[in-house]
């Protein structure tokens, strides 16, 4: 074990009282500190005021469940390494889970020493740069902490799904962004919902970012999706 072992910090999210006294004892016994959380209200408030390096959250807890609790930590750039424990494995469920904003899926039942190894790979991800909490492109600026959208002088008022919508262009300024993209990524959709919902939203979005001003920043890229980006011919 290296020298800064001991200092690493985990937050257990598990309402199992057997499961997370058995994890906190056996983090313990390595040399981490660990805390224990027995819902998801008091995880969330905990992993919210805590400095933890590692959170690892049972995905169906009383109070808030699993994801939507990690849900919340990403919407508030909370960017602390998560993973999910759960008795759901399934493929569909561990790519629920990542999407959700977990960075890691063990499904149970698990060894402890394969929960370890993970962990301690997901601490040292930790050690890099803090993903952006603003995105720029051109005078358009997204704040994902305040949810504040402004265009140069002019602030614009956005509806949460349309928010969530430039965030997913902006974060992929200057690329391609497809509508199948858009669907799972903006909708949670994993098929095609044969509606027309993508076109009413990009052209609402259109209208609030780019009308009245001189260069347009939203464009469509036929046959192909959209694209967010400065001074595109």
């Amino acid at each position: 074990m290296t020298a800064t072992a001991p200092q690493m910090r985990i937050l257990i999210i598990e309402d199992d009282r057997e499961s997370a006294d058995y994890l906190v004892k056996a983090f313990r016994e390595v040399g981490y500190i660990a805390d224990l959380a027995s819902d998801g209200e008091e995880g969330l408030s905990m992993a919210e005021t805590g400095d933890y390096d590692v959170l690892v959250v049972d995905r169906m807890l009383p109070k808030r469940d699993g994801l939507s609790l990690i849900g919340s930590l990403r919407d508030k750039g909370n960017r602390t390494p998560v993973l999910i424990l759960s008795a759901l494995g399934q493929v569909d469920d561990r790519i629920k889970g990542l999407r959700a904003g977990g960075d890691d899926y063990l499904p149970k039942p698990y060894s402890f020493a394969e929960l370890l190894a993970r962990v301690e790979v997901l601490s040292r991800r930790n050690v890099g740069p803090a993903e952006e909490t603003t995105y720029k492109v051109g005078d358009l600026e997204l704040d994902r902490l305040s949810h504040r959208v402004a265009r140069g002088k002019d602030e614009l008022t956005l509806q949460p799904r349309e928010f969530r919508l430039l965030e997913y262009l902006m974060k992929h300024a200057g690329q391609v962004v497809t509508r199948t993209m858009l669907l799972e990524n903006v909708w949670d959709y994993h098929f095609d919902p044969q509606t027309n919902v993508i076109d009413v939203h990009i052209s609402r979005l259109r209208s609030k970012i780019d009308k009245g001003f001189e260069r347009p920043l939203l464009h469509t890229i036929r046959g192909a999706g959209y694209m967010i980006r400065d001074g595109i011919r």
